[in-house]
């Protein structure tokens, strides 16, 4: 078994630890340590059965582990992921949920990445490094999703779409086939994309439409 530490003890790194405990289910990979989190209220807690070892900056400490950077934000697990790269020699953990409907032949998925329980995703899909896809999500045929993404549960994603790096698709979200969403943007929860989404704007509702430039 491989040595594990989470990073960030919230929602999404309690979730990771459900994923993993799936994985272990049927054949032991990973040995969870426990957590990493820059939380002052957390040093010292104990979570779901797990340690909160220290902070981020305490991860040299356990050098030879693998790492599961699970924050929801991609622009904080970006920074965060970065920092660590400049650090060490960092090792990176992907997670695939055991429910997980895919072909891991014409899946080609980067390090660092969270697959949760009940996803289908079908062929020659790209999912960039260190990016997130949240239970019972479908993405179709000949998809790309970038690096640093978020694509929270329930969101649906038709064959052919591609979405830029640092992207958050909110929850229950739907994306047309054929579509680009453009980095550094977020999709509302509950919007229904039917048209291209540029770079670094918030579009919501249905049809999504761009409601503020960043």
């Amino acid at each position: 078994m491989k040595d594990l530490i989470i990073i960030g003890a919230g929602g999404l790194g309690r979730e990771t630890i459900f994923i993993i405990e799936r994985i272990n289910y049927f054949a032991d990979q990973w040995n969870i340590l426990g957590f990493l989190d820059d939380s002052s209220e957390k040093q010292g807690k104990r979570i779901d059965g797990y340690d909160v070892l220290g902070t981020v900056a305490d991860a040299k400490k356990f050098s030879d582990a693998y790492f599961l950077c699970a924050v929801g934000n991609p622009y904080i697990r970006k920074l965060i992921v970065e920092r660590l790269e400049s650090d060490f020699e960092i090792k990176f953990a992907t997670v695939i949920d055991p429910s997980c409907m895919c072909s891991l032949k014409r899946l080609n998925i980067g390090e660092g990445c969270v697959i949760c329980s009940t996803t289908y995703i079908t062929l020659d899909i790209d999912i960039g490094r260190h990016s997130y896809i949240g239970g019972n999500t479908t993405i179709g045929h000949d998809s790309k999703i970038g690096e640093f993404v978020s694509v929270y549960a329930g969101t649906n994603i038709a064959g052919t779409v591609t979405i830029g790096d640092n992207c958050e698709i909110g929850t229950g979200s739907k994306i047309i086939q054929q579509l680009h969403v453009g980095s550094d943007t977020i999709i509302g929860a509950g919007s229904v994309v039917i048209r291209d989404i540029p770079n670094n704007c918030v579009a919501a509702g249905v049809p999504a439409r761009v409601i503020k430039s960043k």
